[in-house]
């Protein structure tokens, strides 16, 4: 099996694994809070918890891109994935919230395994096969996403959520271990400057195809985490007072996850002929279109029918903006680059649930789609009117690989 292809299998377990811990930790975290004794001001301390990483990554991501840059994604890979396992399994052993507190920004601060399987991914596939390997990628961290709650909830009945902590330090060490043994990162340059995140800046700036790449996974995140957090009392309403609600809310939030788990490798081999460019773009109008129409659905089986076909053009979405990742930089920059993104990524998913809470507060629940669609159409249209900019850089690419 030539290299490459064993890395993507591998790195797919990995994802998988790491995602499916994350989604094992964090729905349970609000209830984890009652069971050790927080029982005022749940909601400001869940809220708080649950933004902490994503503020501390989205400082600390831009410093781990240079240190890839510098001495290798897999290392970064190997140090994200046993930091993972020691701050889960110290979880299983808190007693206050300050303590889940100061892990979770310990979790945010020392992250990066899933952004660093991308760029190993990015730097050590064939040009020809990348969207396929991202396209494959983005469906291993879906389909974690998607069983991860499933095998959370499974522990927590069993043996108890302190056990289900445990469980998913363990799951990551053990997807990490693989790494170090079957991973083999052959094409890898050392960046010759110092790594300063100044100039980081600087040289993103300075590259005008990367930063429209930023700037949409900046908008298309914060639109996303507009209506995630308030979906689950959104589809609550529409099931009324069934028996099994939370079952049923939890079947409907994981559908595009599944769509994506089907559809995501088909996008990326498409991708792989016509351009990331053109397949983002299709991608950006299925699912705005998509959160569109789900305004139209007021049975809880219609909704969840058109959920999945969004799923299915979305899917297309982050994987594509992945490939212009790769195809938009020099590859001593693209462990900065992937770092830059995913601090593009946590900023938007630090802004899009205060706007969509505000926004649920002020106006009908239904206006965080409207919302959402809007901002998703407005991406699309950001991405179509800058495409003759995306396919100069594209084609140079192409013409220095030759």
């Amino acid at each position: 099996m030539p290299t490459w292809k064993r890395n993507l299998w591998i790195l797919w377990i990995g994802v998988f694994f790491t995602a499916a811990s994350f989604s094992m930790v964090i729905p349970f975290l609000p209830i984890f809070l009652l069971q050790i004794g927080v029982h005022e001001n749940t909601e400001m301390w869940s809220g708080l918890i649950f933004s902490a990483a994503f503020f501390a990554g989205a400082v600390a991501t831009p410093f781990w891109g240079g240190m890839a840059d510098k001495y290798g994604r897999k290392p970064m890979i190997i140090r994200a994935g046993f930091a993972l396992f020691v701050i889960y399994v110290l979880m299983a052993f808190v007693t206050n919230p300050y303590q889940i507190l100061g892990l979770r920004i310990l979790q945010g601060l020392l992250s990066g395994f899933i952004p660093g399987a991308i760029a190993l991914i990015g730097t050590n596939t064939p040009n020809d096969k990348v969207g396929y390997a991202l396209s494959l990628i983005s469906s291993a961290s879906a389909s974690g996403m998607i069983i991860g709650p499933l095998l959370g909830g499974g522990m927590a009945e069993l043996v108890g959520n302190r056990w289900a902590f445990a469980t998913a330090g363990i799951i990551v060490g053990l997807a990490t271990f693989l790494i170090i043994f079957w991973v083999k990162e052959e094409n890898f340059k050392p960046a010759k400057e110092k790594s300063n995140i100044k100039n980081d800046f600087k040289v993103a700036l300075g590259n005008k195809p990367f930063m429209l790449v930023l700037i949409l996974t900046l908008i298309i995140s914060c639109s996303i985490m507009i209506i995630d957090p308030l979906l689950p009392l959104y589809i609550t309403k529409l099931g009324g007072s069934s028996a099994y609600a939370s079952l049923l809310t939890g079947f409907v939030i994981s559908l595009p996850g599944v769509a994506s788990a089907l559809f995501a490798p088909y996008w990326g081999k498409w991708a792989d002929k016509v351009g990331f460019q053109r397949v983002l773009f299709i991608g950006l109008m299925g699912g705005g279109l998509g959160t569109l129409a789900q305004l139209v659905f007021t049975h809880i089986w219609g909704f969840s029918i058109i959920r999945f076909i969004y799923g299915i053009f979305f899917c297309a979405v982050y994987p594509s903006l992945n490939g212009l990742v790769v195809k938009s930089t020099p590859e001593e920059f693209r462990g900065r680059a992937f770092s830059l993104n995913q601090t593009a990524n946590q900023v938007g998913g630090m802004i899009g649930p205060i706007f969509g809470g505000y926004l649920a507060g002020v106006f009908p629940i239904h206006s965080i789609f409207v919302v959402t669609g809007i901002l998703l159409l407005i991406a699309m249209g950001t991405a179509y009117m800058n495409s003759g900019e995306l396919n100069r850089t594209l084609k140079r690419e192409v013409m220095v690989g030759k």
